[in-house]
């Protein structure tokens, strides 16, 4: 084994080398090297160059990034409390060397002396790009304040990360303590035969129960709670699961409200450190929207238009519920909106999501998904067999295994070109787990860049997700959401994997936030899109398509609640804006009630009152910034999908020339530059908000 497996220079990592122990040591070495490369710089006495400058900044951390990315991405993936613990350890010597580098004194003359030079004068293209992104970078992160402001500014990144650290953990932990067993199957009325066998196993794998007297244990993952809330019919079994899903972060041991307050002050604080009005201002002012009056105004405006569909939408539900039940027509409880959502879909387009599941087995989504991207983007994708499992510590003697994962069920795949150039190779993790952190995401794990010869080298990245995982003999099948998630994560993952940028950290998805999601969001079009279905979407057992009644019904209910949907998006941007652009307003005060006030009118009415996600937003304060005033970037790039993919619709959603020229235009070429200025360049002119509406049904065509 290497002394220190965490920093081993390989492109394919070797999971069972990297064991809790080995974190401290090896990010200590990795600490103190990217410490000696940076202090070289700074002290460089000799004539500034781009390369002995610019680059020799850029690669002094390459090898601690992704050691520490390796760190973070097994305590998402493979959680343990030794893990965990040499993570807390390390976690705030990292995060105050990262919030160091650009207040060293030395590192910024050497920097502002180079940027004098008549070399950097006559930079251009994607080396000028770099040359004022990085001196942006490091004006924004403090480099022009007093040494004592420098010092509070390290506190406070260092307290950032542990913050966020903590209320990660406690959204974790609080999802994982929870559970419901169930033992009377009469209860469990409703519910799709897929998830009470998956309950079933569930329960049996913890010890619940056996085959001849079955229970039935449901938990707060999404495969779990997505069909429970939805189907059964047990109004009390689901007001229990609603309580507890909106419980996680809000009571003891796992409680995140003192942490909301302390990581909104510190970030109010760093932002009044750095002469910003507030931390939104800070954060937005190297974004395409800019400013936070922007950001409302874009939120207002959807808000605006989407109003009048969302309250009849809400009437109309109400409506629907007193009818079955012969009643006046009275607000839901929380509890009930998903159930009666459901039955009011199937009445009105004779329509049960259920009945798509059967066409969307994982591994032919999977294989349908790169037929696509073959077709559309010119490359190829094939899995890599000879892949294995080896417990960490005991990777000695045994089978030899090519390319290990983090656990038996990740597969690896590389990509090609059509030239048969590897442009990159990629890890997939798609199902649940204890130790597994919620949701779904993309990460890079290793950015190729080029040889000194100019070949470009390949690209390493995973996606990872918690999608419903197999039942018994069946495959895993999904619901038409979970396809999505798969197309979106997918969209990130190219982004990484077709950059071509000698400079890796403008390369992929290293670009402003509220550019980022358009490579994700356009790639979920292919999954409405009836020739695009036909390539994966076929029947588990039969091969056959969706039947073209099923398909129509699917279109039609497309946009059932659409308003809804789009409150709920708005809903979640209004909230963090309020928080990081009006923070001095509320702070002292109760912030849950403040910010139900706020959203009021965001809002389905209920008679039990919406409580907000706040304490689970795990978006917004799972890291030092994250999505923290950036959450409105989903919906900003769903304007830009929503539009950009009209050039698909008018020339055709399968065609390799217009894939050729997104990817060409926008997937490789990173943060070469401005978001809007490459945006344009794909589609001849600026966004069109309309596209989105059109697309939601909230506007005719």
């Amino acid at each position: 084994m290497p002394e220190h497996p965490y920093l081993e220079d390989s492109f394919l990592i070797r999971w069972s080398r990297l064991t809790p122990e080995r974190v401290k040591p090896d990010i200590e070495k990795a600490l103190n090297d990217a410490r000696e490369r940076l202090g070289a710089v700074g002290e460089n006495a000799g004539a500034p160059t781009f390369e002995n400058t610019l680059l020799a900044i850029d690669e002094a951390t390459e090898a601690l990034g992704e050691a520490w990315g390796k760190v973070s991405h097994l305590t998402s993936v493979c959680d343990s409390p030794s893990l965990r613990d040499a993570y807390n350890e390390m976690l705030p010597k990292v995060s105050e060397f990262f919030a160091r580098i650009p207040l060293d004194e030395n590192l910024w003359n050497a920097l502002k002396t180079y940027e004098s030079t008549d070399e950097a004068k006559r930079l251009t293209g994607v080396r000028r790009r770099f040359l004022e992104e990085t001196v942006a970078d490091f004006r924004q992160a403090g480099a022009d304040l007093p040494p004592e402001k420098k010092k509070r500014l390290e506190r406070i990144e260092s307290e950032l990360s542990a913050a966020t650290q903590k209320f990660s953990e406690n959204v974790l932990d609080a999802t994982n303590a929870w559970e419901l067993v169930i033992d009377d199957g009469s209860r469990l009325k409703g519910l799709p035969g897929s998830a009470r066998e998956a309950a079933r196993l569930n329960a049996l794998a913890k010890g619940y129960g056996s085959d001849d007297s079955p229970k039935w244990r449901f938990t707060l993952h999404m495969p779990s709670l997505e069909p429970f809330m939805t189907y059964l019919e047990d109004d009390d079994l689901r007001r229990q699961m609603w309580e507890a899903t909106a419980g996680v972060g809000a009571g003891e041991p796992h409680d995140n409200t003192g942490l909301i307050g302390k990581i909104l002050d510190l970030r109010e604080e760093k932002a009044r450190l750095l002469g910003r009005n507030s931390f939104a201002g800070l954060v937005l002012e190297r974004r395409m929207a800019r400013s936070d009056e922007r950001v409302f105004g874009f939120i207002d405006d959807l808000h605006r238009r989407s109003r009048e569909a969302f309250e009849k939408e809400n009437r109309e539900l109400e409506d629907f519920k007193g009818q079955a039940l012969g009643e006046a027509s009275l607000p839901l409880e929380p509890w009930e909106l998903l159930y009666w959502s459901e039955k009011q879909r199937r009445a009105k387009f004779d329509f049960d999501e259920e009945d798509l599941r059967p066409y969307f087995p994982i591994d032919r989504v999977i294989q349908g998904l790169f037929d696509i991207a073959g077709r559309v983007f010119g490359v190829r994708i094939e899995e890599r067999k000879d892949t294995g499992f080896r417990e960490p510590g005991k990777d000695a003697g045994g089978e030899d295994i090519a390319v290990e994962v983090w656990h038996p069920e990740v597969k690896f795949y590389e990509m090609r070109d059509q030239a048969g150039r590897h442009l990159g190779s990629f890890y997939a993790d798609w199902h649940p787990r204890e130790p597994k952190r919620g949701g779904a995401w993309f990460n890079a794990l290793h950015t190729g860049g080029t040889t000194p010869e100019g070949e470009r080298l390949p690209h390493l990245g995973l996606i990872c997700g918690n999608l419903t995982p197999s039942v018994g003999e069946k495959p895993a099948l999904l619901t038409h959401r979970e396809v999505e998630t798969i197309f979106h994560e997918f969209g990130h993952l190219l982004h990484h994997l077709f950059g071509e940028l000698e400079i890796k950290s403008l390369n992929g998805v290293n670009v402003a936030w509220d550019f980022v999601e358009l490579p994700s969001q356009i790639m979920e079009n292919w999954c409405w899109d009836r020739e695009s279905l036909n390539f994966f979407a076929r029947h588990y057992e039969t091969g056959e398509p969706i039947p073209e009644a099923l398909f129509r019904k699917m279109m039609a209910a497309r946009n059932y609640r659409s308003a809804n949907a789009m409150m709920r998006q708005l809903s979640l941007g209004r909230l963090d804006l309020e928080l990081h652009a009006r923070y001095p307003d509320y702070a002292g005060s109760d912030l849950e009630g403040a910010m139900r006030e706020v959203l009021k009118d965001y809002v389905p009415s209920t008679r039990t009152p919406l409580p907000t996600v706040m304490r689970r937003f795990s978006h917004l304060f799972s890291s030092p910034t994250g999505y923290a005033a950036g959450y409105y970037s989903y919906k900003w790039a769903e304007v830009l999908d929503a539009d950009a993919f009209t050039r698909f619709q008018t020339e055709g959603v399968l065609n390799p020339k217009v894939g050729r020229e997104f990817a060409e235009k926008i997937l490789s070429r990173g943060n070469a530059e401005d978001p809007l200025k490459l945006y344009v360049d794909f589609m001849g002119r600026e966004p069109d908000l309309l596209a989105l509406l059109k697309r939601s049904g909230l506007v005719g065509e």
